[in-house]
């Protein structure tokens, strides 16, 4: 089965996407302000765009968090990452409430594992991390159905 050929969203409504990345910025400054650095704001865009299966982005945002200074260690086992002890308590509350807004689990499921995080993330890392994985998840859909390809890099 072949693929038809792409219709870019980001370049068919300009405005719609200028509006998405406007929201990223905003992001941005929320994740900032409650003292979440980019290298676990890559790590959560690694990790949702692995749930969402965008090639794209998960290209992206894994060299992203390399030069942000995450591991290929941590990286590798992300998938696993409740499996390991590679990750903070603060980290494995982010990753569980990015994971809850990702895939949205059943109600029990998804206020049982928010409720659990809240007790390690302040007001402002709840709210800024549940921001990011929204935004996140948007891009990765956009690229998604745009099929935005990833091109290979010599490094």
């Amino acid at each position: 089965m072949s693929l038809s050929a792409p219709f870019f969203l980001d370049k068919s409504d300009t405005a719609s996407w200028k509006a998405l990345n406007g929201l990223s910025l905003k992001v941005k400054e929320a994740t900032a302000a409650a003292g979440l650095d980019t290298r676990l704001i890559e790590l959560l865009n690694v990790r949702i765009s692995q749930i969402n299966g965008c090639s794209f982005c998960l290209d992206m945002h894994a060299r992203l968090a390399l030069e942000a200074g995450e591991t290929t260690q941590r990286l590798a086992v992300l998938t696993a990452w409740r499996e390991t002890s590679l990750f903070t308590e603060l980290e494995a509350a982010a990753l569980s409430v990015a994971e809850a807004a990702t895939v949205l689990p059943d109600s029990e499921t998804r206020i049982a594992e928010l409720a659990a995080s809240r007790q390690v993330l302040d007001d402002a890392q709840f709210s800024a991390i549940q921001w990011a994985a929204i935004a996140m998840n948007s891009f990765n859909r956009v690229s998604i159905l745009s099929q935005h390809p990833v091109r290979s890099r010599s490094n």
